[in-house]
């Protein structure tokens, strides 16, 4: 197929592909659905050979936010019956991560709801960055806190934060149509902001809103021209009690499509599969491991996940590998101070669509909102979590 050798040789020279190619990605058919894995495989495992960056959520304060974004079961006026807690005591969310680094985890991510953080939210969220890695040898923080005000990048990197999270979610275009408390510039700015005070990049999308394929794409874009060093692509949870709980747009076989085609637009950057994926890819988890190289282990902020040892089980019986603390996990070209673009254990066996046939269950295009489940165990319980 012309198109995925053509992404496939630009994929190996880090190579912007056009939009019409990404466009035509998300148009495969479920018959080259195989072809299409195989190939953004190359181009993974080029950059990334068979490793599997495990990250860990902790909810620092749950629900109640003021925003009003449609996808989410913590906004303003969600009907959803989740877990609602005010902020985390530094130790217990150090408890927390320390769960999810003994299954595995090599970065926690610390979130909490609301627009953005005060500046005495800030003070807490950095004893609490201190305390996980005092206690937590090695592992990399990365803050989810909103949107950020002058200066507070710089003092959550000073704390010790790796990383910050902020997610454009979807096009500039239909940004509106999912929040009117704030808009698409203002993630923008927050990314731009983390990145000017040293930390890595984290930003990615949400997929299955309604959008259209030129939403995704242009999102994907977006986000490439950013330059984070990490891009999470969520799927909906379509919870009950929120605006999209009708929204079910996604089968196994588009999400797939969509992993692909953001492996193929960002080549070289850490692609993580992220919430949704138990509900939407279901039997098909394995086969994104051959597109993505970072997963959340466990539960997600609101909502359950695969078990842990499940999640372990899968990566090692796809034939992949967990990355340990003492890799890095960028290429070496993306890392501070570097020279010129190497490929980074790259892996010279050939994951072709036959090989990849094997491991593929029938898939199901029915509606499972049996699969969505309220988180009601580890942060803000007594429950032990689900690392």
């Amino acid at each position: 197929m012309d198109l995925l050798n053509t992404l496939v040789d630009k994929g190996l020279r880090r190579e912007l592909p056009t939009r019409e190619e990404a466009l035509a990605v998300l148009a495969t058919s479920d018959d080259e659905l195989l072809d299409v894995v195989a190939a953004a495989g190359k181009v993974r495992r080029q950059w990334f050979g068979r490793r599997v960056k495990l990250n860990y959520l902790v909810n620092l304060k749950s629900g109640l936010c003021p925003e009003d974004c449609s996808y989410c079961s913590q906004r303003l006026g969600s009907k959803a019956e989740i877990l609602k807690y005010t902020w985390l005591k530094p130790d217990d969310a150090s408890k927390a991560a320390a769960a999810g680094v003994a299954g595995g985890a090599k970065r926690v991510c610390l979130v909490a709801s609301g627009r953005g953080p005060t500046d005495k939210d800030v003070d807490r969220v950095s004893e609490t960055i201190s305390t996980i890695k005092e206690q937590n040898e090695g592992v990399e923080v990365c803050a989810c806190l909103g949107l950020l005000s002058d200066g507070q990048a710089g003092r959550l990197r000073a704390a010790g934060a790796d990383a910050y999270n902020h997610n454009l979610n979807t096009s500039e275009a239909t940004y509106g149509d999912i929040c009117t408390t704030h808009d698409f510039s203002d993630r923008v700015s927050t990314v731009q902001q983390a990145q000017a005070a040293g930390m890595s990049a984290c930003s990615g999308l949400i997929a299955g809103m309604g959008e259209s394929d030129a939403d995704l794409v242009d999102v994907v874009f977006a986000l490439r021209e950013l330059d984070p060093d990490s891009v999470p692509v969520n799927f909906l949870i379509p919870f009950e009690g929120t605006p999209l709980a009708k929204e079910w747009n996604l089968t196994p076989q588009r999400a797939l499509r969509i992993l692909a085609m953001v492996r193929f637009v960002c080549p070289d950057i850490e692609v993580r599969l992220a919430g949704g994926r138990e509900v939407h890819l279901r039997s098909l988890q394995p086969l994104a491991l051959h597109l993505v190289n970072s997963i959340f282990l466990g539960d997600y902020l609101t909502s359950e996940g695969q078990a842990g040892k499940d999640d372990l089980a899968m990566i090692a019986d796809a034939g992949f590998e967990v990355e340990g603390t003492d890799t890095t996990t960028l290429p070496e070209h993306r890392r501070p101070d570097c020279g010129e673009a190497t490929a980074d254990e790259s892996d010279d066996a050939e994951d072709d669509a036959g090989e990849l046939a094997a491991t593929v269950a029938a898939p199901s295009d029915d509606t499972r909102r049996d699969l969505v489940s309220v988180r009601r165990r580890g942060a803000g319980t007594d429950l032990p979590p689900n690392a």
